[in-house]
């Protein structure tokens, strides 16, 4: 009678399209589980004009997962919500992270460039140190 959807969390969208009747019939679940993780701030649907809850495939693929904890692996729903901030907290700081290594990288370029004894500079560097004798003389005031 239903299609069974499978949505994975890295290609799901986070347009929030899906109203509730869809989303849980997608996710497996009665609607009025969906509204209770809501007051429980596990899921955050986003709201239609008229205040009715719409949900991304991300928000699916989450109510899954919460799903998932709850009955193969036993957590409560106060655990459930205690992972998911801890997830969301780890994404974020991953993404800070990359950022922060991005930033340090270009330092250490600009260190370097600004460093370098011919810096902004079109020279080129021998290979071997020269050996030739240049001598210097000044000019005489008859010369010039």
């Amino acid at each position: 009678m239903y299609e069974e959807i499978h949505i994975s969390v890295e290609q799901a969208s986070d347009a929030k399209v899906l109203i509730i009747s869809v989303a849980a019939r997608m996710a497996g679940m009665h609607p009025q589980t969906l509204r209770q993780y809501d007051r429980l701030g596990l899921v955050q649907p986003g709201r239609a004009g008229g205040g009715g809850r719409r949900y991304s495939e991300r928000d699916v693929a989450l109510l899954r997962e919460v799903q998932r904890l709850s009955q193969d692996d036993g957590v409560n729903l106060a655990g459930i919500k205690r992972i998911i901030g801890l997830e969301q907290m780890v994404g974020d700081l991953q993404q800070q992270l990359q950022e922060l290594r991005a930033e340090l990288e270009e330092a250490y370029a600009r260190i370097a460039q600004l460093e370098s004894p011919y810096a902004g500079r079109d020279l080129v560097r021998q290979e071997r140190p020269s050996t030739a004798l240049v001598v210097w003389r000044p000019r005489r005031a008859a010369d010039k």
